[in-house]
């Protein structure tokens, strides 16, 4: 099993993002009830870290989140993509928000990844079951170029844990903690 903390995104982003992935023709679609905004990828934590998690994430003072999302972009190369994804928009509230969950995280004795803090949401998945077809993917990207959804308030984000099955990724809430 493996942990997270993600935002949770509003139900009109959610049914905005599912009509924009009924056009996607390649790859392996994330299924609605999947899609979020990671703040913190945990890896496989023990029960005690999370816990301590769990505490420290219900101590943080509530934040006003605003969130938009302004295009759309690739992980990989356009040959050979790793997933699509929606960009939402780099404010100082999200990155004070991810910084503090990540110093949380770590607080705990977690050991997580030092990348940067690319916000994004997984549209869809590219690899060895689910290839990437290069001229539908960019039919798909020049028809939505200009894909954007308006800031709304971000109500709240959750702990969870994920358990890889064939057929994907299933995601179990552990906690949710109130935004704004």
């Amino acid at each position: 099993m493996r942990d997270f903390v993600a935002v949770d995104l509003p139900e009109t982003w959610l049914d905005a993002l599912e009509d924009l992935q009924m056009h996607l023709r390649t790859g392996r679609i994330v299924p609605r009830e999947n899609l979020h905004l990671t703040l913190a990828f945990l890896g496989d934590a023990g029960e005690e870290e999370l816990e301590e998690l769990h505490h420290a994430l219900e101590s943080l003072p509530p934040v006003a989140l605003t969130l938009r999302i302004a295009g759309l972009d690739l992980f990989g190369s356009a040959e050979t993509p790793r997933l699509l994804y929606a960009v939402v928009e780099d404010t100082p509230a999200l990155c004070d928000l991810q910084h503090h969950v990540t110093r949380a995280a770590r607080a705990t004795g977690m050991v997580l990844e030092r990348r940067r803090f690319r916000p994004h949401v997984t549209l869809a998945r590219f690899g060895r079951t689910a290839r990437a077809d290069p001229q539908a993917l960019a039919r798909f990207l020049e028809a939505h170029a200009g894909f954007a959804l308006s800031a709304v308030p971000a109500s709240s984000m959750g702990l969870y844990a994920s358990t890889l099955r064939p057929e994907g990724a299933e995601y179990e809430a552990l906690a949710v903690y109130p935004l704004g």
